[in-house]
Formats: C-alpha cells, sequence, structure tokens
C-alpha cells in the first residue's frame, strides 16, 4: 500500500521527514518497503523553461521544417529548427534547451546540441505529450501571451514532488490500510515524547438539501451485510476531478477517471472505508436491495466479463436485477458515467467471510475486496460517507437529496479484555510504568474501562480485529513503547532439566544444529503448492491432495504432499541467481487425504506427517590453488542421512535397506523398520527436475520424521566402558559381479561372523584394467575385537578364512590379488 507523504501531513501535525517516517512506522509493525519521490509530472519539468518565438522561417532545405529563433530570457537567441505545423513568430512556448531530458512514456530522451538538414538546432519548442502534461502531438503548446519569458515551466505548470512510503500490510493490520490508520500509528508513537494527536477533516456541515430522492434499502441477508448505509445527491455535473485531486490520486498509482468516481477512491484511501457510487436513476423501483441470487445467475461486471454467481455471492440489487457484487466490483449499468446526474452514495460493512470467498470464486482482487476481507471499521462507514458526499457537494456540485438511509440492525460491539501490568512486564521484558501503558492505549483509541492496583479491563474498538486478547493488547503496547527500547539482558537463566522421554523441539533443534554446522541452511517453503505437481503421480497420487475450497491462486491450490518440490523450487530459485552450490533442510509437515476411508468424521479423512527434508546439489567445495574441485554425491547425501538415524539412537544394522522404487529418484536407497519407512534419499529423477527447469543433478533426502520420534521414544540409552582389549583391522579385495552391491557383502559377513566382527567398510571400487568384464573389485575392511581378551593371529586368520569362504559361497567372489 503507498501512502503519500504531503497527504499524511493533512492528518497530523509533524516535522519528521519521510526517511524518519518510515523508520516509525517500521517499528510500529507497518513494514515500509521503500520510499521514492514522485512528481505530478514525471521528471519534474526539469531544465525546461517558457520562451517566446522571435521569428520563423522555412527551413531552407526541407517543406515540413521550420528555422526559428527563440527567446527564453538568457539575454541570447536560440536556433532551434521545429516540425510542428502551428509554429509562429510572437508565440509563448514551452521550450527544452540542450542538456534537459524529456519523458515520453517509457522513453527518455536528453537534447543535444545537433544539426538537422544542415541547420543548427539548440534544443526543442515542446507538445504536451513531449512535457507529459496531455497525449496531444498535433502541434506545439501555446501559451498566453501574459506568460514572462524565462520562467521555469515547472513553476508555470505548478508541478508538485511528493515522497511516497510503500507499506507491506500484514494481513491483521488492515486499520493501517489509509492515510488516516498511518496518521493514528505516527500520532501514538510519537505522543511518548510530545504531545500528538491526529486528526479527521471535520463532516459537520454535512446538511440534507432536500428530500426529492428518497432511495430505501433493505438487506437480506444480514449476516452477510451487518451494516448498509446510503445518501442521494441530485443534479451532480460528472467531470474530470481537479488537479489537486488526480495529483493525490496519482501519487499513490490510482488513475483519474472522474470527479464522483475519484472521489470516492479519494476516501477509500484517506478513511481505509471503501465507498461505492450508482447511477441513481439505474435503479430499477427506486429500491437498494442487498441479497444472493440462485446459483448461476449471470452478472456481467466492469470489466465486460459475463460471471456466473455463486449462491452465496452477496450482490446489491434493485427491484430487477443486480446491479453490483457486493464489496467486490461493479456492473456496467449502473456505473456513473459522464451523463449521469443523480447517485446513490454507498457506505457498507460487509462480512470478510462472505467477501473473501466470493473474490477467490472470480479471480477478482479489488482495492475494495482487499479491506472487506480482512475487516474494515463498523464505526466509520457513516464518516466516511459524510466526506463523500460533502466532496461531491464541493467537486461536482448538486445537493445532498435524502437523509441517510442507515441499515444497522445489530450494532457492533467493542472487545471486552483485561490485561495485568504483571503480564505487561512478563511479556515485554521490562517494567515500562502504569502511566506510559495507559498512554500508549489510549492514543490507539483502546478504552480503560476500569482499572485496579493489577491491571485494566479495557474495551478495543471493533476495527482492530485482530486484538481480542491479553497477548494482543501487550503486543500493541509494545509496538508502540518500540521493540528497539528493550535492552538485552546480560544474565542468562537457565537450569539443568531432565525429561523421561525427550521433548520433539528439542530433537528437532538438535539436529537443525547438526545440520547447520556441516553447513547446511535451513529453508521454510509454503506448505500450500501447486496441486498440478502431483499429477501422474504414482506414489503422491492428485486424488490424495487436499485441494483447497477458495485457492489464493492457482499455483497454491493444495496441499503439499512431500516436501520436494517446495526444496526444488528453492533451488531453482537460487540456481537462475548465480548461487548453485546448496545444502538446504526442511522440516515441515504433509497432508494426504484418504478418499477411501469416509469416515463418518470428515476430519480422520484427512492425515499429516512431518518430514525432514535434505537438499545436497552443485560443488561440494569451491576450486582454489590448494584444493581441486569436488561434486556433490549420492554418498555425500546417504553419509549425513545416516548420520541422523544414528544420532537419533537407530542401528543401521536392524535396519532393512532395499532400493528405492520411488517414482521421484533415479536412483535411491529405502530404509525400513518392521516396514515402516523411516529414511528414502536418492538422485532426484530428470523428469522432476525438468519441471522446475533446474539442470543440476540434486540429490534428496527424505526422513518420515513422525516415524523417526515415535521409535526414538522407545529408544533406552544405556551406558558402557570402552574396550579394553585392541581391535584388528584385515582388508580383502574381493572380484565379484556387478550386480552385487557393497550392503550384500556386509550382510553376509555380520550373519556369517557375529562374535568378534565389529564393523565392516567399503573403501575403494575398482573397474578397469585388470578386472574381467562383467566384473568389479571391491576393497573390503574389516574390524575384528574381542572384548574377553587380545586376538591371536590364528583366530584372526580363522575368522577371514570363514568370511572369505562365505563370500566365494554365496556371491561367487574371488580373492583379487
Amino acid at each position: 500500500m503507498k501512502i503519500s507523504y504531503n497527504w499524511l501531513k493533512d492528518y497530523i501535525n509533524t516535522n519528521e521527514s519521510p526517511e524518519e517516517v518510515a523508520k516509525i512506522l517500521t517499528q510500529t509493525g507497518l513494514e515500509v518497503a521503500g520510499l521514492e519521490e514522485v512528481e505530478t509530472v514525471k521528471g519534474g519539468m526539469q531544465g525546461l523553461v517558457l520562451g517566446k518565438v522571435v521569428t520563423c522561417e522555412k527551413h531552407p532545405n526541407s517543406d515540413h521544417l521550420s528555422k526559428t529563433t527563440v527567446d527564453v530570457g538568457t539575454g541570447e537567441l536560440l536556433n532551434i529548427v521545429c516540425g510542428a505545423p502551428n509554429v509562429a513568430a510572437g508565440q509563448k512556448v514551452v521550450v527544452a534547451p540542450v542538456g534537459t531530458t524529456l519523458y515520453m512514456g517509457d522513453e527518455k530522451l536528453t537534447l543535444k546540441k545537433m544539426k538537422i538538414r544542415g541547420e543548427a538546432s539548440e534544443g526543442m519548442i515542446c507538445a504536451e505529450d513531449e512535457i507529459g502534461l496531455g497525449t496531444s502531438h498535433d502541434g506545439i503548446m501555446v501559451l498566453p501571451d501574459s506568460v514572462k519569458i524565462g520562467t521555469p515551466a515547472k513553476e508555470y505548470f505548478n508541478v508538485k514532488s511528493d515522497q511516497v512510503i510503500e507499506v507491506d500490510l500484514t494481513p491483521n493490520r488492515i486499520d493501517g490500510g489509509s492515510h488516516i490508520g498511518v496518521a493514528r500509528d505516527l500520532a501514538a508513537f510519537l505522543n511518548k515524547t510530545k504531545p500528538t494527536t491526529y486528526n479527521r477533516i471535520p463532516v459537520d456541515q454535512f446538511k440534507v438539501d432536500n428530500h426529492k430522492l428518497e432511495i430505501p434499502v433493505e438487506i437480506k441477508r444480514p449476516e452477510a451485510c451487518p451494516r448498509y448505509a446510503g445518501v442521494t445527491i441530485s443534479d451532480v455535473e460528472v467531470k474530470e476531478s481537479p488537479d489537486w485531486l488526480k495529483n493525490r490520486l496519482k501519487a499513490i498509482g490510482q488513475a483519474p477517471i472522474n470527479n464522483v468516481v475519484d472521489i470516492t477512491n479519494y476516501v477509500l484511501f484517506e478513511t481505509g472505508q471503501p465507498l461505492h457510487a450508482f447511477d441513481a436513476d439505474k435503479i430499477e423501483g427506486g429500491k437498494v436491495i442487498v441479497q444472493t441470487l440462485p446459483a448461476g445467475t449471470k452478472f456481467t461486471t466492469l470489466d465486460e466479463v459475463e460471471r456466473e454467481l455463486h449462491e452465496d455471492d452477496l450482490m446489491i440489487c434493485n427491484t430487477k436485477e443486480a446491479m453490483c457484487i457486493g464489496g467486490v466490483f461493479g456492473g456496467t449499468k449502473s456505473g456513473v458515467k459522464e451523463g449521469t446526474k443523480n447517485i446513490f452514495l454507498e457506505s457498507a460493512w460487509f462480512d470478510p467471510v462472505f467477501i473473501r470467498k466470493t473474490a477467490r470464486r472470480h479471480g477478482l482482487n479489488t482495492d475494495a475486496s482487499f479491506r472487506f476481507e480482512r475487516g474494515t471499521d463498523p464505526n466509520g462507514v457513516i464518516y466516511a460517507l459524510k466526506r463523500a458526499a460533502l466532496l461531491i457537494k464541493e467537486l461536482a456540485g448538486g445537493t445532498i437529496s435524502s437523509e441517510i438511509v442507515d441499515v444497522y440492525p445489530k450494532p457492533a460491539e467493542y472487545f471486552s479484555v483485561q490485561i495485568s501490568y504483571n503480564n505487561v512486564t512478563r511479556l515485554v521484558g521490562k517494567e515500562i510504568g502504569k502511566e506510559t501503558i495507559k498512554k500508549i492505549l489510549t492514543s490507539l483509541e483502546i478504552e480503560i474501562e476500569n482499572e485496579t492496583e493489577t491491571g485494566l479491563s479495557l474495551l478495543v474498538p471493533p476495527y482492530r480485529v485482530d486484538v481480542k486478547r491479553e497477548a494482543d493488547v501487550i503486543e500493541e503496547i509494545l509496538r508502540i513503547y518500540g521493540y528497539n527500547n528493550i535492552e538485552i539482558p546480560s544474565l542468562v537463566k537457565s537450569s539443568l532439566q531432565y525429561a523421561p522421554h525427550p521433548n520433539p523441539d528439542h530433537l528437532r533443534n538438535l539436529v537443525a544444529e547438526m545440520l547447520t554446522a556441516q553447513g547446511f541452511n535451513e529453508i521454510w517453503s509454503n506448505s500450500l503448492t501447486k496441486a498440478g505437481y502431483y499429477e501422474g503421480l504414482e506414489q503422491f497420487k492428485s486424488e490424495q491432495t487436499v485441494n483447497l475450497l477458495n485457492p489464493l491462486s492457482a499455483d497454491l491450490n493444495g496441499m503439499r504432499q512431500t516436501l520436494l518440490f517446495g526444496g526444488l523450487e528453492c533451488v531453482a530459485y537460487n540456481a537462475n541467481r548465480q548461487n548453485k552450490d546448496l545444502m538446504l533442510y526442511e522440516f515441515g509437515n504433509c497432508y494426504f487425504y484418504k478418499k477411501e476411508e469416509q469416515n463418518e468424521n470428515p476430519v480422520q479423512n484427512y492425515h499429516e506427517e512431518e518430514h525432514l527434508g535434505l537438499f545436497i546439489t552443485g560443488e561440494k567445495s569451491a576450486e582454489t590453488w590448494t584444493n581441486s574441485q569436488q561434486h556433490t554425491s549420492f554418498f555425500q547425501t546417504k553419509s549425513v542421512a545416516e548420520n541422523i538415524l544414528k544420532r537419533m539412537g537407530f542401528n543401521l544394522s536392524e535396519l532393512q535397506i532395499s532400493e528405492s522404487q520411488s517414482e521421484l529418484f533415479s536412483e535411491g536407497l529405502t530404509y525400513q523398520l518392521n516396514n515402516k519407512t523411516v529414511l528414502e534419499l536418492g538422485i532426484v529423477a530428470k523428469k522432476m527436475l525438468k519441471r522446475f527447469d533446474v539442470e543440476q543433478p540434486v540429490y534428496y533426502a527424505d526422513f518420515n520424521w513422525k516415524a523417526i520420534l515415535t521409535k526414538q521414544t522407545k529408544h533406552n540409552v544405556s551406558f558402557e566402558e570402552l574396550p579394553k582389549f585392541p581391535a584388528v583391522r584385515r582388508d580383502l579385495a574381493l572380484l565379484v559381479d556387478k550386480q552385487v552391491k557393497f550392503q550384500q557383502i556386509e550382510e553376509l559377513a555380520v550373519k556369517t561372523e557375529r562374535k568378534i566382527l565389529r564393523q565392516v567398510g567399503l573403501f575403494d571400487v575398482y573397474e578397469g584394467n585388470g578386472v574381467p568384464e562383467g566384473k568389479k573389485s571391491y576393497a573390503v575392511s574389516f574390524i575384528l575385537r574381542d572384548d574377553s581378551r587380545t586376538l591371536n593371529d590364528k583366530q584372526i586368520d580363522k575368522t577371514m578364512k570363514k568370511l572369505v569362504a562365505a563370500f566365494e559361497r554365496e556371491l561367487g567372489a574371488e580373492l583379487r590379488k
């Protein structure tokens, strides 16, 4: 949302600079994304000057050009070649001398001294489109004879400069979605050090001029529209808005339309209350009805798109047909046009849920729906209506021709909240004083209903839809007091604790710290994803996707079934920005819809699991003069993943390890315990990478964190003394068929010698010269140890012969010399 600094100062008297205002707003929770200088005319007419055409004669080498001399008040005449058909001696004109930069649409032109058809030209005599004052290019602008030569064009055309503050509104802070809302927060912050208040433009002058255009209102869906107000204005003149109004709207990126529509937009951005103006003569039957229409009803909106209505779309109707989608978008028939003479001005309070669902169903996102679906101020409805009516009388003429119709059967109530001073101190982190607390609350328009020694009873205005609990109020106090004013404590209080069952959060942090120490970065992707990612998959079927009824967009219309796709989006984003060497991890829930189960309780048809995902891609280490570049690999991922399992208390020898059958991987492994998958890792399949335009290999490990936690809580931690007797290592070079895996060698070795074999390792794989076709050589290490005595050569040789015999018998292995 854009806030004009000049406009903001209409409501608060402050000498704070735009930069200081931006800092304050960010501190108070209205984060400022940017600060930009804007001018009513692009470029601010810098360098342009008013001049007089002294002489004008035909160009000697062209039939359509003129050779002129122009006086711009410097004492020397400028020679300018001009192609305009209407240029003549004696005219007062706008001149762009050499060095001036002109902005024509998206193009920028800096004038230089040049020759045109052999004649020198020292600038340009300008048409209105060349200086940003219009679109006409029929000829140069001719000014009144009264203008003074040498006057800067910026002064003559009253070009204004402004600073626009870009505020990133979070969904809970729509109270800051207007200039008055921002002024309220700014005043509350400044009031801590010096008395500061904000003000609204008075509407005391509002009065009814006559009763010749009474239009009653009926609400048939009060749960969707708790309040609806309107007033009529007769004999208006719809025309172009004055410059001050157009400039205000242009500064915040709004295109002026006509004076009536511009006023409704102006009041919207001033107060945060959306308004809508109807052509009163198009209201058939002379009555406004707020209702819903049967599903399938056709309605054409202002963008000339015919839409099919839902049975819960709230419509503003006359006695015969719909005129507007309430709170979202107007219709083509009842809008204010140049010929409109009488208007009905609407100001309402709509239910946020109804508006949000309607806007999503029709893919409409307007300034009005943005505010209504987040919650507008029910008590600001009438003020905004009066404010707009007075502006319309001032700028479009006419008379107010009815009483204000205000249908408000059940007024909104203030939220009652109790806070204790002790809790304020506890959550804020320091004692800030009772008077400071009360001063901040009052400046935020939160009423103090009752005060005791220990706390306050408060009434929070209904426009603060996010402030309903004690913690919410304390957050309001803290953001105005200032997060930066809370000192960092120098004393850390901690204690040793023991829990019979580990806290899941502690275990999650343990693994996170372990990964971070190895160079991984944590990511947090959106649990909302594109449901289309799962089309055609067998492991994650599309019918298992939890789809949203009212998605924010087609790319966020389902809940994720795997962390892989969010991670690949992150990999692609980084790779496209030359950050290709990545090690990432993410903890997050995955969601599933079990259509085949169909329990009586619909909630039981849905299932969620927490997973941990690891992503490794790019280079393992950068190339330096001391170190060659190393690629990441499947085995690097496997090592990290298995170390996590070990850290969680798993014995890898107890796990069933097999080749992964997942379509997500081109090659991979699955780790199971009692037929329950706890880990799946591998090389991401190229067809998956292609979906995200990822061109480099990606290695992915997926932990079923819920299964890991379930098993981990059953682990008994035991301690044993270090072995007293030394271990012995023996190595074998085994020549085996290519299809034999090291895992088979390891499992067979453990099965053959259970007593003194402690560890089996693979330290080399070789294929090449000296190795027969279809064979490969494994270099395998064996760690032997007897915990009751020192091993002798006889025992060691006997064990190794037994292992070799088993390898030859079961795997067809040969010892390689």
